[in-house]
């Protein structure tokens, strides 16, 4: 493969922010939400001149270890070659560490900025390939298959190889987020999950989170039982008790309540009419917002 070229023309990337597992489809399962993270990138002279503005700007890093930057320097190896410089401006609006996809959102950003910033790129890096990157630099597939195609997404691996569909949510549904000022990273929130689980629990897991395609798509009468999970939320609870407290209240009540991906934020399924009254369910100390799914994913456009 001869070396590659670059645009010279900056590029701006959107990618959404997402909410994986939605209940019972662990590790599998993703939407994607209309709220933003932004990058700007242009090739520049020599080095990395990176800045970053917005969530987390306090605490990221701003050199080569800065995940968007890392993942545009590897998504480069991968197309070929890397151009001698390059400028990156990052506005985050996507809450860290809080289970809304922001790692998943800056990996499929500087896969995005790199793949659009190389001539050809597309057919040196399909979607294929995209996600199959973006799921080994991630760990799994459910986040960022959301943040790169949006809509709902069903994701899976099968032999190392990443997949997944997408679907269209239905059209009556509005998600409510409701976000904590507390962080729990990801990595927190796995050790405490056991090795195994019973067989029974996983059965019950199996039937919600097949009943679940079908509910998110066409039955949205069905998304409080389709939402049950039994296998990763409640063994969560000892590292965000707040947070299933919540779930635990909402459902109760009837909503279809989920932890949002690793937590601790708590995303409900709701429809439209019913999303205002849901906004003054938040615990004190906590935001709540509702917001659109996102149906477009990751999108590219010139400067």
């Amino acid at each position: 493969m001869p070396a590659p070229m670059f645009r010279a023309a900056a590029l701006r990337i959107r990618v959404p922010a997402t909410s994986a597992n939605l209940g019972p489809g662990y590790d599998s399962f993703g939407l994607a939400l209309a709220l933003y993270d932004e990058v700007v990138v242009r090739v520049a002279e020599s080095g990395l001149d990176l800045d970053v503005a917005g969530e987390g700007a306090d605490k990221v890093r701003r050199d080569h270890r800065n995940l968007v930057a890392s993942s545009m320097f590897t998504a480069f190896d991968h197309l070929g070659g890397r151009p001698r410089g390059v400028e990156v401006r990052c506005l985050n609006r996507i809450p860290h560490s809080r289970g809304l996809g922001s790692s998943a959102a800056a990996i499929v950003a500087g896969i995005t900025a790199a793949r659009a910033l190389t001539v050809g790129g597309e057919d040196r890096m399909d979607d294929e390939r995209v996600l199959a990157l973006a799921t080994e630099m991630e760990g799994h597939p459910d986040n960022v298959a959301a943040a790169f195609s949006g809509g709902f997404t069903v994701a899976w691996t099968d032999g190392g190889v990443a997949g997944s569909v997408c679907l269209r949510p239905h059209d009556s549904l509005l998600p409510v987020v409701f976000l904590p000022t507390t962080e729990v990273r990801t990595a927190k929130a796995r050790r405490v999950l056991p090795p195994s689980v019973p067989h029974a629990d996983a059965a019950v897991n199996s039937g919600r989170a097949a009943l679940l395609v079908e509910a998110l798509t066409h039955r949205p009468d069905l998304l409080l039982t389709a939402t049950e999970d039994l296998i990763h939320q409640e063994y969560r609870r000892s590292v965000m008790p707040r947070t299933l407290t919540l779930v635990d209240k909402l459902r109760g009540d009837g909503v279809p309540a989920v932890v949002s991906g690793a937590g601790p934020s708590v995303l409900a399924l709701v429809a439209r009419e019913a999303a205002p009254a849901l906004l003054g369910r938040a615990p004190r100390g906590w935001s709540s917002w509702a917001t659109d799914t996102d149906a477009g994913g990751v999108q590219v456009r010139s400067l």
